[in-house]
């Protein structure tokens, strides 16, 4: 995918981004530390849960500026979103858009073309692993990639269980539509947030929702008694320390981007607008009549969000967007409800307990 982020579309080589107080990760963050530094450092540090090794995964990587990464499938495309401007690179086989219509069992890329495509740009490179796919993620972690993306755009290899992020140096990024899945999956690790929106449609509808989402889920919880904080935590499945950090700061942990469906440069400042961090922007750009241009006007329309002139500028003369997917509630694929041990539904619940729910007793579960 291309990301572009707040603090404008950051030349290629950057890598410190000073925050302006609205991302998760706030401030500076500085030249990454040497991996034996940083595998010494794990070693004396014993908790599971550790926002220390958050900070300093944080730290250790070349950051995203305020973004805008880009989905590419080859050195071509790396090379169209670096000189567009984008902060990084999703080296990926298929864009989701390809997946959604070929279908078959979606992969970790193989590894020499993401090795190619790290060659041929100077941004920071992101690789997809599988949900639950822990050895692609150790496969991708030793290509020394600078972001694991574990991303429901792939087939799910556990339907259980996500990836334990605190096992690995490197940073991960994974998909959210609510308070609830951001704060579990930041528990399990992740370093980097994005919605999950639909990819591949060209539609920013679910992108707007998770969005939403997450930013009222929040209000919610910034109004709520201390007392009221236990409840809350357990009814959106996520831990009582993050949901208190939530409510005490009024944001998330760590940096939140707009993904999923993002085709127009409208699109991507929109995504800003609703708070996001940055964008990112694969299908959208590459399925698009002009690929270059679009990229370009999109690291614009995202550096420029708030800059009605400059995004009408942006907007003009793109040429031919995606066609995309007006209709996703129709679409047999559906990215966005993946999420390992998700289905902690009533009905699941139920099952467990009881067979099933025709089996159920009165009130129970």
């Amino acid at each position: 995918g291309m990301s572009v982020g707040r603090a404008g579309a950051a030349r290629a080589g950057e890598s410190a981004w000073e925050g302006d107080g609205t991302s998760g990760a706030g401030g500076r963050l500085h030249e990454p530390r040497p991996r034996a530094a940083s595998a010494a450092w794990r070693r004396e540090s014993a908790t599971p849960v550790n926002f220390f090794l958050f900070h300093f995964k944080l730290t250790m990587v070349p950051p995203l500026p305020p973004p805008f990464p880009a989905d590419v499938m080859n050195v071509e495309q790396a090379r169209v979103a670096e000189e567009a401007g984008a902060v990084a690179v999703m080296a990926l086989e298929r864009i989701p858009a390809d997946i959604r219509t070929e279908g078959g069992v979606a992969r970790m890329s193989d590894p020499e073309m993401i090795r190619e495509i790290k060659e041929a740009v100077s941004i920071p490179v992101m690789a997809k692993a599988r949900i639950g796919h822990f050895v692609e993620a150790q496969i991708l972690e030793s290509l020394e990639i600078d972001y694991i993306d574990e991303s429901e755009v792939l087939t799910m290899a556990d339907e259980e269980n996500h990836i334990n992020k605190n096992k690995f140096q490197v940073p991960f990024v994974c998909g959210c539509r609510n308070l609830g899945e951001a704060l579990r999956r930041i528990a399990e690790g992740a370093a980097m947030l994005r919605t999950k929106g639909e990819a591949g449609t060209g539609n920013v509808v679910e992108a707007v929702r998770h969005a939403r989402a997450v930013n009222r889920e929040i209000r919610k919880v910034q109004a709520m008694d201390d007392d009221e904080l236990f409840v809350f935590a357990k009814e959106i499945q996520a831990p009582y320390d993050l949901v208190c950090e939530v409510a005490r700061t009024g944001k998330l942990p760590v940096v939140n981007f707009a993904a999923g469906g993002v085709a127009t440069p409208a699109d991507a400042a929109l995504m800003m607008q609703l708070g996001m961090d940055g964008v990112f922007v694969g299908s959208g750009i590459f399925k698009s009549g002009n690929p270059a241009k679009r990229a370009a006007a999109i690291v614009r329309a995202v550096t420029h969000y708030k800059d009605a002139t400059a995004l009408r500028e942006a907007s003009t003369g793109l040429g031919p967007a995606m066609v995309g997917i007006s209709d996703i509630k129709a679409s047999r694929v559906n990215f966005r409800d993946r999420e390992g041990g998700a289905d902690a539904s009533a009905h699941k619940r139920q099952k467990m307990a009881h067979g099933e729910p025709g089996n159920v007793p009165h009130n129970t579960w």
